[in-house]
């Protein structure tokens, strides 16, 4: 087949699964919502949560941490060619190091927002 059927055929096959997957929902407004207060082990969950939580930020902080001394150690000492590539290397990193923290601050902040919401 040649390119312009294939976009044909997957167009018209996601349309096809788009007008399928029509499903109605019951949901309950916000203010209907309320938590289940005859719940039990909830407060361990959350302290086992809380822990893994601290203890990924830890680690992620350390390793990033590490990680930018030996970028700067390498950068440090090396020839004209090698600083290049280590501009290179570094751009990855600090994306890698700002999502790290992003995503741990993000996560205090949605764990924070539903538990203001459940009580």
């Amino acid at each position: 087949m040649d390119k312009k059927t294939v976009k044909i055929v997957s167009i018209v096959l996601m349309a096809i699964m788009m007008v399928s997957i029509a499903v109605t929902s019951f949901a309950l407004t916000p203010g209907e919502m309320k938590g289940n207060t005859g719940a039990q082990g909830t407060t361990e969950i959350t302290k086992v949560g809380n822990s893994i939580i601290g203890i990924l930020q830890v680690v992620g902080i350390v390793l990033s941490v590490i990680v930018l001394i030996i970028i700067g150690i390498k950068y440090m000492m090396g020839s004209a060619e090698e600083k290049a590539e280590y501009k290179k290397t570094l751009m990855p990193y600090v994306v890698g190091a700002a999502l790290i923290f992003a995503a741990s601050a993000f996560a205090q902040v949605i764990y924070q927002f539903f538990t203001g919401v459940q009580s």
